[in-house]
């Protein structure tokens, strides 16, 4: 076939071309590219404060009471009776009486932010942050909190903020996905893959899950060793048997994610390795993330990698913060039991290496348009979660108040949104719900999220369904 710069193809016409040749394939994949990022620039706007963003994910339900949410009120009750006839939405319907929190509160830098000691690096860091203190949720189940938290719906089955990121924004380095996750070493969170899955988007928008080790990706290689020229060939047969079905069948989703994966996998076998390996690092930075010390290495190191792979172009980082819900002891921040043991193990985990990931990002000159986003499910009851009359160890999950933190691209410094009431059971000052928050997240990387939608079984769709308002009193 000749190419007649006055004749007019067809699509057939084209992928028919573009199976005589390697060149011609590249060709192709060259200005596949080209109008992909074409479309990403037409959503994006110059009003764009954020290049990338990392969010770390703590499962299970961090107690905002003895953390971010100062209660004098609560620590003049302890031991009292919560005053309501109302049947709070709790998952074990225990209610015990009021319990203070187990950590002492301070203030902290210029901004004066109270902080408990829970968090002693990250309290160093306040003057970074903006607290909101009035996030609410619709469950107070974990596995459709954490969907709510990730999708802003209470079911499975919906694209993540990461893959709506992917999806209109594109990559920013070819040679790596866009949203890459980077799962708790002890295990995944409840719902697994649920909680990064592209849905309905194209499933290159999909998140890919890097492990800790010497294979970060699992299957990126080969299993045995073998030349280049015989991964050539192999690579070679099917991208053609994959064209061919193409052009016969016309385009459907699955087999062009199927293709797209192929593509990116061969890209990502040079790229995953350089930006996988710490090796590099200083041991200054190694010990500020506390890569080498038992209780903070897992973290650490995926802190550590988070950095590096911002670094490298990768649009959407997740890290998370717990695996498993169930078992003895539990390996999240579902303090049922003892808020006292639970959060002091688990923060010893975390505090330091997420403070080194803040400091070393702002060092670098990346936090002025880097989003950092410290999240969870839902909050902890300020009452125990023990029999009547009792003042038990632990708190039970609370869907009507608690608190997550931004920081860095088009974040205001060193402030707190929003109010609990006076003992942090209830909000009762500038409600803030999962949509307003995404619509704030997708504002700042220059999108509206009214325009931001795909067309899925006759609907419309976009992260934050019909609703979501941009907080623009977090923003510069």
């Amino acid at each position: 076939m000749t190419i007649d710069s006055s004749e007019t193809w067809t699509r057939r016409q084209c992928l028919e071309w573009s199976l005589r040749g390697l060149g011609a394939t590249a060709a192709w994949m060259m200005l596949s590219r080209e109008l992909s990022v074409g479309q990403s620039q037409s959503i994006n706007r110059p009003t764009a404060r954020a290049k990338r963003a990392i969010q770390i994910c703590l499962v299970g339900g961090l107690s905002h009471l003895d953390s971010w949410d100062y209660k004098p009120s609560l620590i003049a009750s302890h031991g009292k009776s919560l005053q309501t006839t109302e049947k709070p939405d709790i998952f074990f319907g225990k209610m015990g009486l009021l319990r203070k929190p187990d950590w002492e509160f301070q203030q902290r830098g210029e901004s004066g932010i109270w902080t408990s000691e829970l968090f002693p690096h990250l309290a160093q860091q306040a003057d970074q942050m903006t607290i909101i203190r009035s996030m609410v949720t619709e469950s107070a189940n974990h596995t459709p909190a954490l969907f709510f938290e990730n999708s802003g719906f209470e079911l499975n089955g919906f694209p993540s903020v990461g893959s709506w990121l992917s999806y209109g924004l594109g990559t920013i380095n070819e040679n790596l996905p866009a949203y890459v996750v980077l799962p708790d070493g002890r295990g995944g969170p409840m719902g697994g893959a649920s909680n990064w899955t592209s849905g309905f988007l194209p499933g290159e928008h999909q998140g890919v899950v890097f492990q800790s080790g010497a294979q970060p990706v699992r299957d990126l290689g080969p299993h045995r060793e073998i030349s280049r020229e015989q991964e050539a060939s192999v690579r070679s047969m099917i991208e053609l048997v994959n064209r061919s079905h193409l052009a016969k069948h016309g385009e459907e989703d699955l087999l062009l994610a199927r293709i797209k994966s192929y593509e990116l996998a061969a890209r990502m076998q040079l790229a995953v390795p350089d930006v996988s390996s710490i090796d590099a690092e200083t041991q200054a930075t190694r010990d500020r993330y506390g890569v080498d010390q038992p209780l903070t290495a897992d973290m650490g190191r995926r802190c550590l990698l988070g950095r590096r792979l911002l670094e490298q172009g990768v649009r959407f980082v997740q890290i998370y913060s717990g695996g498993p819900i169930a078992g003895s002891p539990r390996s999240s921040w579902d303090a049922h039991e003892s808020v006292l043991e639970n959060h002091a193990a688990e923060a010893l985990r975390i505090d330091q290496p997420v403070a080194a990931l803040l400091e070393d990002l702002e060092q670098r000159g990346m936090l002025e348009d880097t989003l950092v986003l410290f999240t969870t499910e839902f909050g902890r009851t300020p009452f125990a979660q023990s029999d009547e009359g009792t003042v038990g160890p632990g708190r039970d999950h609370n869907r009507y108040a608690f608190s997550v933190w931004m920081a860095g691209a088009g974040i205001r410094r060193g402030t707190v949104y929003g109010e609990s009431d006076e003992i942090g059971w209830k909000v009762a000052e500038n409600p803030v719900t999962w949509h307003d928050l995404h619509a704030t997240l997708l504002h700042l990387f220059g999108i509206d999220h009214e325009q931001l939608v795909y067309y899925h079984n006759g609907i419309h769709r976009r992260l934050t369904g019909v609703a979501g308002d941009i907080i623009h009193a977090l923003l510069t």
